[in-house]
């Protein structure tokens, strides 16, 4: 019986009134980790599912040939069809063995590498289907068609598998987690789908040269509709084909690491696509196999299915999953999407989580917690060096904290109300109604004890309906007046804003930073996929390269202001430094003053007032140099602060400091000093 307080409670004592139901989810981790000790405990059977499921070379009877078992407890019978038997539902019958479990073995060449086939089920409610293989590798779509086929891929047996040449790198001690947040299929200019291969040629080398050392790629995981951006997932363990092969991804990833980048996945276990011709759903003729039944079992704003995460088997498919994608594919972690909707039993709908209450039952979905922390153990026991990321907006007390202490044991949680506090501002106030202390107070505002993942704006900013913050700041007049000849207020403002805004979040708002693909430049617009609505155009479906590399072009100073920020942490080892302080706050003029470790950062926000011989507190007794300037020129400045620029420290006690310095501070400008 556990007695002590959890160490949850012991680093936030407002969490002692909850210390009984923290510990009662310890216990029931302890209880699952204890049944599962028989099987080899959470890295025997329970996560190694993908080797005995879907289809496995092996051996039967001394005659080699390829395995194929399915969990289908409810089903009346299995059938396999496929190009090797043209598709006859009589021929292929499996075998029902203990625990639901239906199996074939299917000798010699029978089934091939690269083979096509489904399996049709008759189902407990007398429904016949010709399904997708839950655990299938590889799904395909036939030429010119909706219409999804699994594929029998084995490339080992053929002498095709994928050698990786390139250990995962290892980030330098106390360098931060900088990542870059990708789309394959949108990743290229052309009007069409982006593949694995086109981008590790030409934007690989992109995140390489701006120096972030993390590659987040969204929509892996197999989904029928594109337009979903990879949320509605289908086929849990199929890297999606419509980018290319699963050694296509694998070389991609190894590319990643040969420069020094982790490789996290954006990974799907909050819910399933409902399709039934593609997904999960209804299976074996039951609405339980995987999901929940009835209402409880569909997401209200989601249109899809909800995981039964208190099933024994449900959680080894799952479990399973992320020990594939690190054994297989050696992923160096996951952003798990959606972990509000899996934690409370109302999905976090329209809910503002405004006191402690709300992060324990009844609200919770204690079975979502025993998973979450299940998989969150599993990976580090695998990968050590693992890093996972939730994406949580209610700030769940401990999401971020490791397992023993009664935390759900994420690496990080993403800082998701820094975007929105952002959108409004720009939305709702007046450059001159900014108020300095509220900025501040917004970035920091967060649980100390957890690491958090800062960013201005993700793919969720710029999803259709909504625009880039580039495109809010500076709208129409992106299209003819961002090149380097043209003189536009609209776009002085907007440019200086966005590397204001960019800067003090990168500076203050977490111990990592992330970015969405084509936002380091300022990209235009919005995001919308090809569909019906929209006469299945490409237009937003891009990465508009062309206007990053076109040197007349002002995006190229927003880039090379990026790589600065990356260069920042690289350097002076910012993100994990853990010394925040505010140092001045000035709301008349505009002026916020705050350190984050040695460095002192100086940020005008003020639309049209400069300062000369600005005060400055400063924390040590040294002079100070300027290391980066938002207005220098290459970052598309008016170059109004001298780039080698040194200022004298002086015994002139401010801002509650016994020292301080003296500086020309420009209207919209932002100028980060380290003491010399």
């Amino acid at each position: 019986m556990m007695t002590d307080p959890p160490g949850l409670v012991r680093i936030d004592p407002w969490l002692a009134p909850f210390a009984g139901t923290i510990h009662e989810r310890m216990r029931r981790v302890q209880n699952a980790l204890a049944a599962l000790e028989p099987t080899g405990g959470l890295t025997g059977n329970v996560s190694t599912g993908h080797n005995h499921f879907g289809f496995t070379a092996g051996q039967s009877h001394g005659e080699t040939g390829v395995w194929y078992r399915e969990w289908a407890p409810g089903a009346k019978s299995l059938r396999l069809i496929g190009d090797f038997n043209r598709w006859n539902r009589d021929t292929h019958p499996l075998a029902l063995t203990d625990g639901g479990v239906w199996e074939l073995f299917a000798p010699g060449e029978t089934l091939s590498h690269g083979a096509r086939v489904k399996v049709h089920v008759v189902g407990a409610d007398g429904s016949r289907r010709d399904r997708i293989p839950a655990y299938a590798r590889r799904v395909v779509a036939e030429s010119g068609t909706h219409d999804f086929s699994a594929q029998v891929w084995l490339p080992e047996t053929v002498g095709q598998g994928y050698d990786f040449q390139n250990a995962a790198p290892v980030r330098p001690e106390r360098e931060g987690l900088r990542v870059y947040e990708a789309h394959v299929g949108m990743a290229q200019e052309s009007g069409a789908v982006g593949t694995y291969d086109a981008f590790r040629e030409t934007v690989l080398p992109r995140i390489a040269a701006l120096g972030y050392n993390a590659l987040q790629l969204m929509a892996v995981q197999e989904h029928p509709y594109y337009a979903s951006f990879g949320y509605h997932v289908s086929s849990f363990f199929a890297a999606s084909s419509r980018f290319g092969t699963p050694e296509d991804l694998k070389r991609l990833i190894d590319a990643a690491h040969g420069s020094s980048i982790a490789v996290l996945l954006d990974l799907v276990h909050s819910h399933a696509v409902k399709n039934i011709n593609e997904g999960l759903g209804g299976f074996d003729g039951t609405e339980s196999q995987y999901f929940h039944s009835g209402s409880r079992g569909e997401h209200p704003a989601w249109d899809s299915l909800l995981f039964d995460y208190g099933k024994p088997e449900v959680r080894r498919f799952l479990l399973s999953n992320v020990r594939f994608w690190l054994d297989e594919f050696r992923f160096d972690g996951f952003r798990f999407d959606g972990v509000t909707s899996m934690l409370y039993h109302d999905h976090g709908l329209e809910r503002p989580f405004s006191s402690y209450a709300d992060y324990f039952p009844p609200h919770t979905e204690e079975d979502a917690v025993l998973y979450l922390s299940l998989a969150n153990q599993l990976a580090h026991e695998l990968r050590p060096d693992c890093v996972t990321v939730a994406e949580d907006v209610s700030g769940m007390a401990g999401i971020a904290r490791p397992v023993e202490e009664g935390g759900i044991g994420f690496d990080y949680r993403l800082a998701m109300g820094i975007p929105d506090y952002w959108i409004k501002l720009v939305k709702e106030k007046r450059d001159e109604d900014w108020s300095m202390s509220e900025i501040y107070q917004t970035l920091v505002n967060r649980r100390w004890s957890e690491k958090h993942l800062s960013y201005v704006e993700s793919h969720d900013q710029a999803l259709v309906g909504d625009k880039t913050l580039a495109f809010r700041l500076m709208d129409s007049a992106m299209y003819d007046a961002m090149s380097k000849g043209s003189e536009s207020l609209v776009i002085d403002r907007g440019i200086a804003l966005l590397k204001l805004i960019r800067l003090v979040t990168f500076a203050i708002g977490g111990d990592g930073y992330l970015n969405f693909m084509g936002n380091e430049f300022g990209h235009p617009e919005w995001v919308d996929f090809p569909r019906e609505g929209n006469g299945e155009s490409y237009q937003y479906a891009r990465r508009q390269w062309s206007l990053a590399d076109n040197p007349d072009l002002r995006y190229a100073e927003l880039l090379a202001f990026d790589a600065a920020l990356q260069g920042l942490d690289k350097r002076f080892h910012l993100l994990s430094d853990g010394l925040v302080e505010q140092l001045a706050a000035n709301e008349e003029g505009k002026v916020l003053i705050f350190r984050r470790g040695a460095l002192v950062f100086a940020a005008n926000f003020h639309p049209s007032q400069s300062f000369t011989d600005y005060r400055v507190p400063v924390p040590d007794r040294a002079d100070y140099a300027l290391i980066l300037s938002t207005d220098d020129a290459a970052f598309g400045g008016h170059d109004r602060v001298q780039n080698d620029a040194r200022y004298p420290v002086h015994a002139e006690s401010f801002g509650g400091r016994e020292q301080s310095v003296s500086l020309y501070l420009p209207s919209r400008t932002a100028l980060v000093l380290a003491p010399v």
